[in-house]
This record gives structure tokens, C-alpha cells and sequence, in this order.
């Protein structure tokens, strides 16, 4: 069964094949500026908050870990941190070259350019997988997730972290005023650039029409993860959980 994320056609793109060209261009053009853009949208605490929730996923010393759609390694650098000696066994991919330029010069890890749906690596062979805000940019969740499982070893773990619309209509039209206008006013004064104002634009916008939390959870379990959960932080962070049996 196909279940995209998001919408075939947006503003950005009339045609589901043009989604990812359209979306690589916008993250390649504001890769520089990318980690200063997440700070001011979560007030710097955006690291602290991915260091918890890895930890309250189960991520262990030890384990080999996939980070996909790395990005810079915001995500990664926490992984890091939390497996200490062995955090040689860490791989982050993205669609994104500059992003990935970016994420090199703090970290020092394999990067490699390659799709969630479509992963470059032999069935059974990591520990734990992440995502980390990108789940909207997929093409279909249940190729995706049916990758994930491939990937993972029996018992092995998957945390997706996604911001997700408030499902109250108050918590909605503040959400759209913060995300939508007021992190990218605040990106393009804090950054001077016009493209991380729009790719911050463009993030809400994505999270505004992502698919509903139950439907992820519906496509983890079709495709054969078990106990999929959907923690809930702040009301807007969701932290997706799952284990491949």
C-alpha cells in the first residue's frame, strides 16, 4: 500500500516526481546556516531534547546506529556522545550534499548520500535506526519503513522524531503563528539569509500537511514492526518508537 507523508502537489512542486529535486535544492541552499536556524527556532534546546529522547529510546553503548537524513548531524552528534568509545559504529545518510559538507566539518563519521527508501546497506546490520524531522520528506512510509526493518537486526530499535500539528484549533493557529512566521522572520534577521528563512517556511508548511500521527503508527505495524508508540513531548514533539522482531 502507498501512503506518502505529504501532499502529490504543493507550492513547491506540481509533481510528486519533482518533490525531491524540489526539496534537496532547498536544504542544499541553506545547508551553511542550517544549525544556526534550528537554534533559534528551539531556543537552543534543541540538542538537549534529541540526547533525551535517544536515551529515553534505548539507545545504548555498543550499538550500531543508522542516523537517516542526518543533515548536518544534529541528530548524530548526540548518538555520538551517548555511545562514547564506540561511536565508530554510527553511519549518517542524506539526499543533501551540502548538508552533509556541513555536518563533516563537526563530525567525524561516514556520511553517505543515499535515500530512507532505498538504503545501501545488507538486511540486518544495525542496532538502532533514527530519523530525525524528516519523515515529511519521504515519499511513501511504508517503502521507507519496510527499508528500516530490512536494515535492522531482530530486536534492533527505530526512533523517529517529527513535530506534529497540535490537534487542538488553538494550539494550531499558534503553531502556524511560531513556525510559520515568526522562526522565519527570526532565521533571516539571526542568519541574514534569505533561503534559511524560506526552508524554515517551508518546514512548517510540510509539517502542517503531514499525514496524521495514527498513520504512521498504522504503517509501522503493516509492515511488521512491533509495539510501535507514539511518545508525546510539549504536545508538539512526537517520538516514534518501535522494535523489529
Amino acid at each position: 500500500m502507498s501512503q506518502p507523508p505529504l501532499p502529490a502537489e504543493s507550492r513547491y512542486w506540481k509533481h510528486a516526481d519533482d518533490r525531491q529535486r524540489v526539496v534537496n535544492a532547498l536544504f542544499d541552499r541553506s545547508a551553511e546556516h542550517y544549525d544556526r536556524a534550528c537554534g533559534i527556532m528551539s531556543f537552543g534546546a534543541g540538542q538537549a531534547y534529541r540526547r533525551e529522547a535517544l536515551g529515553r529510546a534505548g539507545l545504548r553503548p555498543g550499538m550500531r546506529v543508522l542516523d537517516v537524513g542526518t543533515g548536518t548531524g544534529l541528530l548524530a552528534r548526540e548518538i555520538v556522545q551517548l555511545l562514547g568509545s564506540s561511536s565508530g559504529r554510527v553511519v549518517g545518510i542524506d539526499p543533501s550534499r551540502n548538508m552533509m559538507t556541513a555536518g563533516r566539518r563537526g563530525l567525524n563519521l561516514p556520511f553517505v548520500q543515499a535515500l530512507g527508501e532505498r538504503l545501501p546497506f545488507p538486511h540486518s546490520h544495525f542496532d538502532f535506526v533514527t530519523m530525525g524531522y524528516a519523515l515529511r520528506h519521504v515519499p511513501d512510509l511504508d517503502l521507507t519503513f519496510e527499508e528500516y526493518h530490512r536494515v535492522l537486526k531482530p530486536g534492533g530499535r527505530l526512533l523517529l522524531l517529527e513535530i506534529t500539528r497540535p490537534a487542538s484549533a488553538l494550539g494550531q493557529t499558534l503553531a502556524r503563528v511560531y513556525f510559520g512566521t515568526l522562526v522565519p522572520l527570526l532565521t533571516r534577521l539571526g542568519t541574514g539569509s534569505a533561503h534559511a528563512a524560506q526552508l524554515m517556511r517551508f518546514y512548517w508548511e510540510t509539517i502542517a500537511q503531514c499525514v496524521p500521527p495514527e498513520t504512521v503508527l498504522d504503517s509501522l505495524e503493516r509492515v511488521g514492526f512491533a509495539a510501535p508508540e507514539r511518545t508525546v513531548i510539549h504536545r508538539i514533539f512526537s517520538e516514534y518508537t518501535a522494535t523489529r522482531v
